[in-house]
């Protein structure tokens, strides 16, 4: 995996005070994608144990949250695996920190993927600029959905985690 930043202190990409890693790679190239540097799968650094190292000094703040998993898409190919393993590590380490993940890719697109295990909330779907709206909390446009991912693996229908 390979990434471009690691943001710290972050209150926009979830509940809380986070740590946002965002990947590199993403397929969906959508149309005035706030991040289009991060599409490359090639691009940006290498995600090595030092990176993992300070995401866990992050985490180990008690006034962080958790981490939000961002990029490019952390569940393009060239990310899905080390997301999934870095995933359930943080998971193991620090229950009660919470996992966001933002994918291009639709729930159902994505709900039988490990990973999604070890998620508590998953924005999905591609941005699109016609649907775009700066008022829309953790999500750039009316189409995503922001998941409550316990919640809708327990009732087997989507929960959303907040109302819009």
């Amino acid at each position: 995996m390979r990434y471009h930043n690691i943001t710290k202190d972050d209150m926009l990409n979830g509940d809380g005070l986070r740590v946002v890693l965002w990947v590199a790679g993403c397929n969906h190239c959508c149309r005035e994608c706030q991040n289009p540097i991060t599409w490359d799968p090639n691009g940006g650094l290498p995600f090595t144990e030092a990176e993992e190292a300070e995401i866990f000094a992050e985490l180990d703040k008690d006034y962080i949250s958790g981490i939000t998993f961002s990029g490019g898409d952390p569940l393009h190919p060239s990310n899905i695996s080390a997301v999934t393993a870095f995933a359930k590590k943080i998971r193991e380490k620090y229950p009660n920190k919470t996992i966001w993940l933002y994918t291009g890719s639709s729930w159902e697109e994505i709900c039988n993927e490990k990973v999604v295990q070890y998620l508590d909330v998953c924005v999905d779907g591609e941005f699109q600029k016609d649907k775009a709206d700066t008022a829309l909390r953790w999500k750039g446009s009316s189409n995503q959905r922001v998941i409550d991912v316990p919640a809708t693996l327990r009732e087997g229908k989507i929960v959303l985690h907040c109302n819009n």
